[in-house]
């Protein structure tokens, strides 16, 4: 899929057709699908997982520990819940010599993660990525990385394509994370894994910590200390053996909140989503919706592979615009697409501030949702590290949009103007929604389903 290919792109338009009503379920969460793969594959032994999101980012992901050496089986869905999958693990500090280049596709989570994983084995891999995900940059993991004793030749502006030749041993450090980012930590912390001694990871803003937890669970000695103002140490020792688990992946948060904002938005809707994960730093979103005056219920709260899950009533209404706090942002980073759709619906003005990396994600999401909702007849301001948006106080957005809305192949930038046509009277056209599949491949029938 590539940005010059004009001719397979698949345009559609999102039109209102009606309140959201029933009972759907998201598929499963992509940060935990990701982790569950290359720990299992890093075990010894049969771990099998199910609930496991099977877009093409968690395959690409699949697709590269398969090329080093773990043996990863899908099997035919049980009960009609879903598909369960089986990997043999090849232990840590086995992997294998990939034979070709790992194809991320326009995973950057695959990426940055399995940079980690590889820069402490005793082998040489190549990482290629689609043309969204070959403008990310990786400063930000080659840096640590490099600290521990991988080399790295990359492309211009340190991007993909780039060879790492990894490190045996490595060399175990104490990195302090200069910004908020869990695939950093998570990529130190993987290649501490198979690094003698103690590799230390502080981290002054709390981000996603399945890293952590999913660790702990396959047997890795990790501490986790909270000092008082926040910072949380992270100490993981290497030469670890994990253990295989059986796991099961909740539902996505950052899928379902396509659908928890298109329920508030959209009038007469009542909707409930089931299996949310409700992690407590990635549960940004459900948070400031409520703070906005969003109807959001928890019902059927339990734990899921020791993640914290419940189904969620969600009810329209007359959301209120508000000034979000910055220090929510690594809590709900992949939410603020859609987001700032319900804020372009509510009452008032919204403000965000704090969002410089929504500027290197797979696209620039304030650039490109700033000029995407101005195109759709929202009031929108472009900050350097935000947006100020005046809401419509409940009215449906003009829509109608004479060009298609382009997306950059960006799956949040075409999920999110998809739920702004629900709420609009002309319909929003976005330029490609082949996108999508990366992250949530059944978004569009599950959409069309609920709104029937």
């Amino acid at each position: 899929m590539t940005a010059a290919d004009p001719s397979a792109m698949r345009p559609r338009r999102f039109a209102a057709a009606g309140p959201l009503k029933g009972r759907i379920r998201v598929p499963g969460d992509k940060s935990i699908s990701h982790r569950s793969l290359m720990l299992s594959a890093l075990a010894v032994g049969e771990s099998r997982v199910t609930g496991l999101l099977e877009g093409e980012d968690v395959l690409a992901t699949a697709a590269a520990m398969r090329a080093m050496g773990a043996d990863i089986q899908r099997i035919g869905a049980k009960d009609g819940s879903g598909s369960e999958w089986l990997v043999h693990g090849v232990g840590v500090g086995a992997l294998l010599q990939p034979e070709t280049a790992l194809d991320m596709g326009n995973s950057g989570t695959s990426t940055r993660l399995l940079m980690g994983l590889v820069a402490s084995h005793p082998i040489t891999a190549c990482f290629v990525g689609d043309a969204s995900l070959s403008k990310r940059p990786m400063k930000r993991v080659t840096d640590p990385l490099s600290l521990m004793g991988a080399e790295f030749t990359t492309s211009p502006g340190e991007r993909l394509p780039l060879m790492l030749r990894g490190a045996s041993p490595a060399v175990p450090i104490e990195y302090r994370l200069p910004v908020a980012s869990a695939q950093v930590k998570s990529a130190v912390l993987l290649a501490g894994l198979n690094t003698p001694g103690i590799t230390t990871v502080i981290e002054p803003v709390p981000t996603r910590d399945h890293s952590e937890r999913m660790l702990k669970g396959f047997g890795a000695e990790l501490t986790v200390e909270v000092d008082s103002d926040g910072t949380r140490t992270i100490r993981i020792r290497g030469e670890a053996e994990l253990q295989p688990q059986r796991i099961e992946v909740p539902g996505d948060p950052s899928s379902a909140a396509f659908f928890i904002v298109a329920a508030l938005i959209v009038p007469g809707s009542e909707l409930v989503i089931e299996n949310v994960g409700l992690n407590a730093t990635r549960a940004g979103l459900i948070d400031v919706l409520r703070q906005m005056g969003g109807d959001i219920t928890e019902q059927n709260a339990r734990e899921v592979g020791g993640e914290p899950v419940a189904d969620l009533l969600v009810k329209h209404s007359l959301l209120k615009g508000i000034e979000v706090d910055p220090a929510v942002v690594p809590s709900m980073v992949d939410e603020f697409p859609v987001f700032f759709v319900a804020a372009a619906l509510a009452e008032g003005r919204t403000t965000t501030t704090g969002l410089d990396e929504l500027r290197v994600k797979e696209s620039d999401r304030l650039a490109v949702m700033a000029t995407a909702l101005t195109a759709v007849g929202a009031r929108v301001q472009e900050s350097e590290d935000g947006l100020i948006i005046d809401g419509t106080g409940g009215e449906a957005l003009a829509g109608g949009n004479k060009a298609a809305i382009a997306t950059h192949l960006d799956h949040r930038i075409a999920m999110s103007m998809a739920v702004a046509g629900l709420a609009s009277k002309g319909g929003v056209e976005v330029d490609d929604v082949r996108p999508i599949a990366t992250s949530f491949p059944a978004f569009e029938a599950l959409l069309d389903g609920c709104t029937a």
